[in-house]
This record gives C-alpha cells, structure tokens and sequence, in this order.
C-alpha cells in the first residue's frame, strides 16, 4: 500500500522546520519604499512594497534580490506624509524570491514615535 504525505502549505517566509521568532504580529499593509545595502563589492539599490509591518520588522516584496543577513537602509514611504520614515539600520532575517524579511535594528526616536502611531492608526482602521 502506497503512503501519502499530507504537505500543508508554508508561508513565503517558513522552510521546513522553521521556528516563528517573530516577537509582535504584523500589521498588513501596502505602501512603498525604497531599500540600499552592500552585496560583495557593489551597492545594492531596490524599490519595493511594504506587504506587513510592526514595531520591530516588516516584510518587504523588493525589485532586487537580497540575501540572509544583509544589512539594509530603508526609505518607507508611509501614506501618512510626504516625507519618507528613515531607517538607518535594518538586517534582512529571511528570503524567498521577490518576498524578504527585515528586522529593525536602528530607528531614531522621533522615526519611531512615528511608526508606532502609524501602526495604531491602521490597527484602529481594521478593527
């Protein structure tokens, strides 16, 4: 008798095995942003959208290819103003594809005042 394997279907960030680190829940969102880093000896510049976000990361569905541990700054174009959120420092923690993951690692005080209110608006707005 043949056996089958029941395979259920894995988020883009999940392998086999994977464990979920994430610390906050991830608020859905679809915004622009612009992504920089270092790959080797060249200068890695990406646009992309912004899929999900919390306090401490954000999924990321980019234009260029990144990869595990990179470091990244990011420009967030948040619907709330004109002016994009700086983060200085931002470290990609997955990737599959187009879809990546970064947490982040340095955002200035009144940057983070910022994300906050902005996840608290969009979390009124859902509820």
């Amino acid at each position: 008798m043949k056996q089958t394997k029941s395979v259920g279907r894995l988020a883009p960030h999940q392998s086999r095995g994977s464990i979920e680190r994430r610390k906050l829940l991830r608020t859905t969102v679809s915004f622009g942003l612009m992504y920089s880093g270092v790959s080797g000896e060249d200068v890695l510049i990406g646009d992309g959208t912004v899929v999900d976000l919390s306090e401490n990361g954000l999924g990321i569905r980019g234009d260029s290819p990144v990869q595990m541990g990179m470091e990244l700054t990011l420009f967030l174009y948040l619907p709330d103003r004109e002016d994009p959120l700086f983060v200085l420092e931002g470290r990609v923690a997955w990737s599959a594809g187009t879809l990546f993951g970064v947490v982040l690692d340095e955002l200035c005080v009144r940057d983070g005042e910022r994300l906050r209110s902005f996840l608290h608006t969009q979390s009124v707005g859902q509820a």
